[in-house]
């Protein structure tokens, strides 16, 4: 499947489990993401996002967003966008 780099992981928080994401394209509730790095290969949908610890549904380039995720990720890894 075709992906585009929308990001990097800037942060983790190990509870709840979220990744710090700051974006460099749009990113939507609802898009499959890959998270790629070293030692980091997670593929998941966006079930909810936040900034600054409020619900968003869309987030723009520029946006620093928190995406709850099912495994730790690292600061620096690369955020995909699955496209179809």
């Amino acid at each position: 499947m075709p992906e585009e780099e929308i990001g990097r992981v800037s942060d983790f928080f190990a509870r709840p489990v979220v990744a710090g994401i700051d974006l460099t394209a749009s990113l939507k509730v609802g898009d499959m993401i890959h998270i790629k790095g070293h030692t980091t290969d997670l593929e998941l949908a966006v079930e909810s996002m936040q900034i600054n610890n409020a619900d968003v549904q869309e987030a723009k380039s520029g946006d620093s967003v928190g995406v709850r995720v099912p495994d730790r990720v690292r600061r620096g890894d690369s955020v995909y966008k699955i496209t179809d």
